[in-house]
Formats: structure tokens, C-alpha cells, sequence
């Protein structure tokens, strides 16, 4: 039986304008227009491809005051700015736009032209490294005509160069898209009765009554004496389960019921383990 296709939890950090295109127009310390456009337009493709939960980061210390407003005995607890698996850190690199022109004796012909070009980096978050990049340009472009003064005439179309930035997040966003996919989506058992696995995710994140999932033992972390660095060992297949029923009633409560169909988990020790789509 085929492995579920669920949804990752992702975020876009942080966005930067990385060009001369608007720096003047600076508003804060972090964050430009140029960025912040060019995060919302790929928010926008990834959440409208139904695929992952889309997190805010961006806007991070607005959601945290409306928190605080809603909400203030809560508002200083970490856990109501829920992780996520995979943080989207991003550059506009490219950006600008020409006007050229044709002037014969009877006609006069003006096309504008403009250009974008982005790049992002998709970072796990649970070790920080960066596993995929991708880039994208757009081209957006106008004309008028005009023959013995008669036809079209414009200034430049300022529209232009929001079109050319959308084009640019569109020419890389199937294969972020199929990236992130790819990835065994993964989630914690919050408690075990028996045979029957409470486990995090619901139906916001794609499970459905019937999916077949993995419960896995997380390999050991051991130093390697050639590179310094902590390598984990493969993860253990301990059994397998079924879900059985769905509870919660949004992505941030939502949990799933889960049986046991091979192996077994002990009441009090599965703290080193998890469960997975992963074969």
C-alpha cells in the first residue's frame, strides 16, 4: 500500500531585497516592500497548491501583539507559535526595468520591459541545514504604437514589475512544491494505551481513517572522530499502525487514534520514538 501524501508544516523567514531596486523605500530594519511582496506572492502559490500548512514568520511580532490582545495570560507561552518542518529563507537578487523605442517617419513603437529574479533556500529545522535551493526569473513586458499620432501611449505601467516578480516566484514554485513533498512527513505520539497510539496531526495535515503509518526508533547520535560533527543513525522500524479515528478541530488541537497492527510500544517508554509515512 502506498504511503499517504500529508502535509508539511512550513514557514517563510526571512525575504530580502537584495538589489538597488528600492532602497530608498526601506521601512524597516529586516524586511523591504520589494521582500515582503515577493514572501507574500510565494505564501500565496503555496498555500493555494493545498500541499502544506503555511505558518506567518514574517509577520511574526504582529500575530504575537494581536496574542497578547486576544488573549494576555497566554500570550507569553512559546508554544502558541506552533514549529514547523521546513523554514523558507529567500532573496530577490534581480530586479529592474527598460523602456525601448522605435521612431520611423509615420509610426512611433515603445516596449517595456520588466525583469525579476529570485532565490530561496529551503532549510530543515530540525538540524538547520539547507537541503534544497531554487531560483526563478520573470519577465513581464507592454507595448503601444502609435502611427501619424494616432494609437496607445503610456508612462511606464507600474504593474509591470509586480508582474515580472510573480512570473519569477511561478517558474520555481512545482519544484519547491514536489521538493518539500517529497520529504517522509513525521509527527510525535503524545501518549500510548495498549495497542492504541494517541499521535499529533488530523485531518488539516492530510490523515485520513484507514492510512497505514510507521512507528520508528530514532537512530543514535554519535560524534564522528573525522568531520566533528553529530552523525544520527538510521531509524529503527519498531511497528506499524493503523488510524482508526480522527479528533480536534483545527490544525493547531488536531490529533489522530491510531491501533497497532505489528510490533509493539510500551506504555511508558516511547519517548525516542516516532511516527512517519517513510517506509
Amino acid at each position: 500500500m502506498a504511503s499517504p501524501q500529508l502535509k508539511q508544516k512550513i514557514a517563510i523567514g526571512r525575504f530580502t531585497n537584495e538589489t538597488r531596486y528600492g532602497k530608498s523605500l526601506l521601512r524597516d530594519q529586516d524586511l523591504d516592500p520589494l521582500g515582503k511582496q515577493a514572501a507574500d506572492i510565494l505564501a500565496a502559490y503555496l498555500t493555494q497548491s493545498d500541499k502544506f500548512l503555511v505558518f506567518e514568520r514574517s509577520d511574526l511580532v504582529e500575530i504575537q501583539r494581536e496574542q497578547s490582545r486576544s488573549a494576555p495570560a497566554e500570550a507569553e507561552k512559546k508554544e502558541r507559535i506552533i514549529g514547523v518542518d521546513t523554514l523558507i529563507l529567500g532573496s530577490v537578487v534581480e530586479f529592474g526595468s527598460t523602456v525601448d523605442g522605435k521612431r520611423g517617419f509615420f509610426n512611433k513603437r515603445k516596449t517595456q520591459r520588466a525583469h525579476s529574479k529570485v532565490a530561496v533556500r529551503l532549510v530543515d529545522v530540525s538540524t538547520g541545514l539547507v537541503f534544497h535551493s531554487a531560483t526563478g526569473s520573470g519577465e513581464a513586458t507592454t507595448e503601444t504604437h502609435t502611427i501619424l499620432g494616432m494609437g496607445s501611449t503610456s508612462k511606464f505601467d507600474g504593474t509591470l514589475t509586480d508582474k515580472a516578480l510573480s512570473v519569477a516566484v511561478e517558474d520555481m514554485i512545482e519544484e519547491l512544491v514536489n521538493t518539500i513533498s517529497a520529504r517522509p512527513w513525521k509527527t510525535d505520539i503524545l501518549q500510548v494505551r495498549g495497542e492504541t497510539l494517541f499521535i499529533s496531526g488530523g485531518k488539516s495535515q492530510g490523515l485520513k481513517v484507514g492510512d497505514i503509518l510507521q512507528v520508528m526508533r530514532k537512530g543514535e547520535t554519535i560524534e564522528s572522530a573525522q568531520t566533528g560533527f553529530d552523525i544520527t543513525l538510521p531509524a529503527e522500524k519498531v511497528g506499524t499502525v493503523k488510524v482508526v479515528q480522527l479528533f480536534g478541530e483545527s490544525e493547531v488541537n488536531e490529533g489522530a487514534v491510531t491501533q497497532l497492527l505489528s510490533g509493539t510500544v510500551a506504555e511508558d517508554g516511547f519517548s525516542d520514538l516516532f511516527v512517519t509515512t517513510g517506509q
